[in-house]
């Protein structure tokens, strides 16, 4: 029954993160649907654990989408 749930529901994707101290370091990693709450997290391509205690490559951060109404509503006078 629980797989037959997993077919036909929809999931949101899972987004990788990084927590970044003052200097750009990584301190930790986060994977969940929505971003997290507070300050100094980024969205990343993959969570490496090279990159620990490290400067994050600029390559690695995912670049803010920007979401668009499909609809615009028109303006009345």
């Amino acid at each position: 029954m629980r797989l037959l749930k997993t077919l036909f529901m929809s999931h949101a994707p899972r987004r990788h993160f990084a927590l970044l101290d003052a200097h750009g370091h990584c301190l930790a990693f986060k994977q969940c649907s929505l971003p997290p709450v507070g300050e100094g997290w980024v969205e990343v391509t993959e969570i490496h654990l090279g990159w620990m205690h490290r400067p994050l490559p600029a390559s690695a951060r995912v670049s803010p989408q920007v979401f668009r109404a499909r609809h615009r509503q028109a303006l009345v006078s």
